[in-house]
């Protein structure tokens, strides 16, 4: 077709230019005054410039060209029979030919020139791995792209643990991920992504239907980053891991979460860790747990969780039926919330895994916690290290779980916390019903033992 249109610009437009000192003003109107269309590829019924039937007609020249001729070597087209005989009758002036002839010709220009050459739109090939949108939002954002990500975000899992995104570089990588088909596992834990890029990665997380963990740990997300998110949990249905910890979350943005797990069936995995939780918080999210139906795992470890908020929590855990993990360690439950969740243990038919470690509980209160211990089928690891329940405590937890034949305890954990010879030997004598069980504590001090019976 190239060939086709070289020929026609060097053989037929030359061949028009010297007939135009020849042609009568009368010749030009009647032709009104438009030239040939040189030969290409034939039309198609709706391309730019069809009609239902073409005659070029050329005064003086002697050529005549038509859809139904053959094309010459030289470009030019065979002239049939008939043609012949219409250009011998337009030099005596007939008015059907001439009318034909007015009705056929076109015009010929560069822009009518139909090759293969007319791509049209030319549009940009799909990038499935997300580079190149990656790169475009980058500049948009100012901010200089991450090579490591470049490299692993096609992977199933991706941990860019402390590279130093920032809110804009958040933003950037949230944009390349909304459409992301192959990431599950996301770790973004200390990157400075603060309110602003937690707001961005709750827009993306509303939108991509593939990631099921995310770790945004050590973000300062703060009450702003605390609230999308929770937004973004109304909407998600397959992010069922989530870890906010570390992230200076305090009673108001505990509450935007604690409205969100009442309604959100789908999260199993929720971590708050390493906040300033407290009273007020504790009080929601007690709430929360009892009328959460998806959450198989909570961690509030690390927070400021004590009085009426640690009561209010363990009411919460009694009513639960879902909930199989929950870390409170490092909170202030002391004796008010050991003896609320010995109340909650009575109840709860699914917990199996508790940590209590270091919430102050004293003796008094480690004895109260185990009256649920008494009646509990279900716990099977229990950690109540680096509380002053002393051997006491220690003791009576044994001795509860001795006096209950259905108990599934398989762990327990007593460290830094010393014992006695007394404890010893209700151990060994627990081994005896319960094979499988595990103690573990801070080593045993010379006491005066208690004289047997």
């Amino acid at each position: 077709m190239v060939v086709g249109k070289k020929l026609a610009k060097e053989s037929l437009l030359p061949s028009v230019l010297e007939d135009d000192d020849a042609e009568t003003e009368s010749e030009r109107a009647q032709l009104g005054g438009i030239g040939s269309r040189p030969p290409s590829r034939p039309r198609k019924a709706f391309s730019r410039g069809s009609v239902d039937r073409q005659t070029v007609t050329r005064s003086g020249s002697g050529r005549h060209s038509s859809p139904e001729g053959e094309v010459s070597v030289r470009g030019e087209r065979k002239e049939d029979e008939g043609e012949k005989e219409e250009e011998e009758g337009s030099g005596g002036g007939d008015g059907d030919t001439q009318e034909r002839g007015k009705e056929c010709v076109i015009t010929a220009s560069d822009e009518d020139y139909d090759t293969d050459l007319e791509l049209g739109d030319v549009r940009e090939a799909y990038d499935p791995t997300g580079q190149t949108q990656y790169r475009e939002a980058c500049r948009m954002f100012n901010v200089v792209p991450v090579s490591y990500f470049l490299k692993h975000m096609g992977n199933t899992e991706l941990t860019m643990m402390h590279h130093g995104l920032g809110p804009q570089g958040t933003k950037a990588l949230a944009v390349s991920l909304v459409t992301n088909t192959s990431l599950l596992k996301l770790n973004l834990r200390d990157n400075c992504m603060e309110g602003t890029g937690g707001a961005a990665m709750a827009e993306m997380l509303k939108e991509n239907c593939y990631i099921t963990e995310v770790d945004l740990g050590e973000n300062r997300l703060g009450e702003c980053g605390a609230q999308t998110l929770s937004s973004m949990l109304l909407e998600n249905t397959t992010l069922i891991s989530l870890s906010m910890s570390g992230n200076e979350l305090a009673d108001r943005a505990a509450q935007h979460l604690a409205q969100t797990l009442t309604s959100n069936t789908k999260l199993e995995t929720l971590d708050l860790s390493h906040n300033t939780i407290g009273d007020a918080a504790g009080q929601v999210l007690g709430h929360a747990i009892a009328e959460n139906t998806g959450l198989k795992s909570l961690s509030l470890a690390w927070n400021c969780i004590r009085g009426k908020g640690a009561v209010a929590l363990a009411k919460g855990l009694g009513a639960n039926i879902f909930l199989r993990t929950l870390d409170l360690s490092y909170n202030g439950l002391g004796k008010d919330g050991a003896v609320a969740l010995g109340e909650a243990l009575k109840d709860n038919n699914t917990l199996e895994d508790l940590n209590i470690s270091n919430n102050r509980i004293p003796p008094e209160g480690a004895i109260r916690f185990t009256m649920g211990l008494k009646v509990n089928k279900t716990i099977k690891k229990l950690n109540m290290g680096r509380n002053p329940i002393q051997t006491a405590g220690c003791y009576g937890v044994l001795k509860a779980i001795q006096g209950n034949p259905e108990s599934a305890m398989e762990c327990l954990d007593f460290s830094d916390i010393t014992v006695n010879q007394d404890f010893e030997d209700l151990y060994v004598a627990l081994t005896d019903i319960f094979p499988n069980i595990r103690v573990k504590h801070g080593g045993r001090i010379n006491t005066f033992r208690k004289p047997k019976a």
